[in-house]
């Protein structure tokens, strides 16, 4: 079997960034700190995390989603061993990426393993149920990424990037609260919201019906529980380089503001998906280089 030519190489990588600039909302303000070979390998891992949730967020039948998924985990199990593999742009980028980098691949397995509970609508009854989820969907591309960090100390570095993924994956949790309600997905454990008396239940404008008091309550405890999540995860900045570090920072910096913000406001949950503007999002990940290069 003939080696891809370099410049199929290079276009994959393009396709990859293409899509990162055009679907990461926040991801792409800390990728683009990185220099430019970490930059395309992320890039290309992003580009396959993508297409995975994709599937999942997808509006097709739950068994076709889920038959899409299992050919997903096939292609990556066989990357770049066949031909249709080496002739899809995403998974070529990835496979020379992991040629280049220690990139955990068997961890996209776990990234599709949360996205066929995302299909099969599965709820969690307890926050140690909610974990095992996180870890696959958000623990996994945190590992994924420090893989293309490549830190001395690989095996300190992947728990705690596991660990920042779970606080990340909390905060889409709280941001996406309405939005997943209105797909029939409700991800917040079924203890907490017997806890706090809610049902996320919508009313007949679409928005979150339960009452202000009951929803602040458990929007602020998650959001605290999200906060110990961070603190630990971030523990994994001085591990790596300055630019991965400033990388990192970025992105976590974006997501921890929100979750404060949701904190301090919660209703902001109620009838729209929170986000932040492009100009805060710039500030943030200028920030995070500044403080890395200090």
């Amino acid at each position: 079997m003939t080696e891809p030519r370099m410049s199929d190489v290079a276009n994959a990588y393009d396709v990859c960034e293409q899509i990162t600039r055009h679907e990461a909302r926040n991801f792409s303000y800390g990728i683009r700190l990185l220099p430019p070979p970490k930059r395309r390998a992320l890039s290309a891992v992003y580009a396959t995390a993508r297409r995975i949730d994709d599937i999942g967020d997808g509006d097709l039948p739950a068994e076709e989603k889920l038959l899409r998924l299992t050919e997903v985990r096939k292609a990556l199990a066989n990357l770049g061993g066949d031909e249709p593999a080496r002739s899809d742009p995403v998974l070529l980028a990835l496979a020379d990426a992991a040629a280049r980098f220690p990139i955990p691949l068997d961890a996209f397995d776990e990234l599709v393993a949360g996205c066929e509970e995302d299909s099969r609508g599965t709820r969690y009854a307890t926050f140690d149920d909610l974990l095992g989820y996180c870890r696959c969907v958000a623990g996994s591309v945190g590992r994924l990424s420090t893989g293309v960090y490549a830190p001395a100390d690989l095996a300190h570095a992947m728990p705690l990037a596991d660990t920042l993924g779970i606080a990340l994956q909390i905060t889409n949790v709280l941001r996406d609260l309405r939005e997943d309600r209105q797909l029939g997905r409700v991800y917040l454990p079924q203890e907490d919201l017997r806890r706090f008396g809610c049902s996320l239940e919508l009313d007949p404008s679409g928005r979150l019906a339960d009452p202000p008091d009951r929803l602040a309550a458990l929007v602020r405890f998650e959001a605290d529980r999200a906060e110990t999540w961070y603190h630990q995860g971030l523990a994994l900045l001085p591990l790596l380089d300055r630019r991965a570090a400033a990388c990192t920072a970025a992105m976590a910096g974006i997501y921890r503001r929100l979750l404060r913000r949701m904190a301090h406001d919660p209703e902001t949950v109620r009838a729209a998906r929170l986000s932040l503007d492009p100009r805060e999002k710039v500030a943030v990940a200028v920030r995070a280089l500044v403080l890395r290069s200090a």
